[in-house]
């Protein structure tokens, strides 16, 4: 059996067996792609001489729908001030993002994601964009809808578990 018919089988798609829509395949599956994604985010913060905490910042930074605050950074990446603060800096340092005071009130901060930066992190992560739409060719609109509310709905799940304590 190939690996691809292998990996359709534990996933539920073939008839050898029975489905595997069950907590413990999601789980298995969630795993493999986080892991398969954090391998590509270090190897662009290798890449870029970047800390992984400072690539987890520049996602952050690239998807909220407005700019972030260092405070607001600080409480998505769940780090102190003082780390937040070197972050940016290396990030600044490199290219990636500028800081910007507003001019209504210059004690507030934004933290903008540079353009030149945008087209490095696109050209680097090409493979995976590319790799998605391989991946999304292989579904229906319908079922490729159910896909993103599952996602949507495990991110806003995941959104409201407190982090560990220590």
């Amino acid at each position: 059996m190939t690996s691809a018919e292998d990996r359709s089988t534990r996933s539920g798609g073939s008839d050898s067996g029975p489905p595997l829509a069950d907590l413990q395949a999601f789980a298995v599956e969630l795993r493999r792609m986080n892991g398969e994604i954090n391998r590509m985010s270090h190897g662009f913060a290798v890449n870029q001489q970047l800390h992984p905490t400072d690539v987890s910042a520049l996602g952050a930074i690239l998807d909220a729908p407005e700019p972030l605050t260092p405070g607001a950074l600080r409480e998505h990446l769940g780090l102190t001030s003082g780390a937040v603060t070197a972050c940016l800096d290396r990030l600044e340092r490199a290219g990636h993002i500028r800081r910007a005071r507003e001019s209504a009130d210059r004690r507030v901060v934004h933290v903008y994601y540079e353009a030149s930066a945008r087209t490095v992190a696109r050209d680097y992560f090409m493979p995976l964009a590319e790799a998605t739409a391989r991946a999304r060719a292989r579904f229906s609109e319908g079922e490729l809808t159910t896909v993103l509310r599952f996602l949507a709905a495990m991110n806003e799940e995941l959104a409201e578990v407190p982090p560990a304590r220590r």
